[in-house]
């Protein structure tokens, strides 16, 4: 069927008259009627009679009319779709991201969406650590990877994707704080004073533990490694009651203990961290403004992170 004639014959069903339809249209009268004439022989069934002058629907005319009018509307929020598409105000994108960016970056980020009159977009969002995120990517599992490399540890990333660096997280040494320290911060930590301490550790199988072992074996020695976690707050509550010590990027101090010190390092080690994307979908609007929120949102993210206070007093803006 014609969008076309169909929508004439929506527009008879509303307007009631050809010469009403032909001005909607921008149209002759004639043009209409001849239109709606072919649409009953493509269709073949009576739509309209005469009644006089006046042209009306016949009950199988009216029938069609009222799918035609649901099909109209489809089509113009198909449109409508197609246009939020086109200029990235519409369209559900899934994220991947580690877990101190999942709950800083993107949580900010979808924040601001959230309290956008305008906005049309869809996130959602699944944690995952580094390796299983761009390889969730590579199979189009998810749209945006959030993922990080350290300045000891560098990672390789496959060809068909594209990085953009959205943040540069110093690490610090985690202590527990001594009895009656107020301080926060604390001066620059040579590692090889802790060489005898006991360390809580990322896990082995993610990138955090080898940033551990090596920054430690760059100061001349292997950290004694009594417990190991996948979740940050588990190493800095360990930390907290002074189980170990630890090394902790940036964003994993949004929510400090009270009794953690942490120490800038004398040899400064950074966490890098990156948004991946599919090349194949870099020209993607949507794509690019997802981007664009995460970058300016962890942008803020990483400067008000107070290492004197362990987290940012009033929070990202949005």
């Amino acid at each position: 069927m014609d969008l076309r004639k169909l929508r004439m014959l929506a527009e008879l069903r509303s307007r009631g008259t050809l010469a009403a339809v032909a001005q909607a249209l921008h149209m002759t009268a004639p043009g209409v009627s001849m239109q709606l004439t072919a649409l009953q022989k493509e269709l073949g069934l009576q739509l309209t009679q005469r009644h006089g002058r006046t042209l009306t629907l016949t009950p199988a005319g009216r029938m069609v009319a009222r799918h035609a009018v649901v099909i109209m509307d489809a089509v113009a929020a198909a449109e409508l779709e197609v246009e939020g598409l086109r200029d990235g105000s519409r369209g559900t994108y899934r994220i991947a991201a580690f877990p101190s960016a999942a709950r800083t970056i993107v949580a900010g980020a979808w924040g601001t969406l959230l309290h956008d009159p305008d906005n049309r977009l869809q996130l959602q969002l699944v944690e995952m650590e580094p390796p299983d995120s761009i390889l969730a990517l590579q199979r189009g599992d998810v749209d945006l990877a959030i993922t990080h490399a350290y300045s000891n540890f560098p990672v390789r990333i496959p060809s068909t994707l594209s990085a953009s660096r959205i943040a540069s997280e110093p690490v610090w040494l985690a202590t527990c704080r001594q009895s009656g320290s107020a301080d926060a911060v604390l001066p620059a930590a040579d590692l090889l004073d802790y060489a005898e301490s006991d360390w809580v550790v990322p896990h082995q199988q993610w990138s955090c533990y080898d940033m551990v072992q090596r920054a430690c074996a760059s100061a001349g020695f292997a950290p004694r490694a009594i417990a190991e976690a996948n979740d940050f707050s588990v190493l800095l509550s360990l930390v907290s009651a002074g189980v170990g010590i630890a090394l902790v990027p940036q964003l994993t101090i949004a929510h400090l203990p009270e009794n953690v010190a942490l120490h800038p390092l004398a040899k400064p080690v950074h966490r890098h961290d990156f948004i991946l994307t599919r090349r194949s979908t870099n020209a993607d609007p949507g794509i690019r403004r997802v981007s664009t929120l995460l970058n300016q949102t962890a942008q803020r993210f990483v400067s008000v992170i107070s290492p004197e206070n362990g987290h940012s007093e009033h929070g990202p803006t949005t």
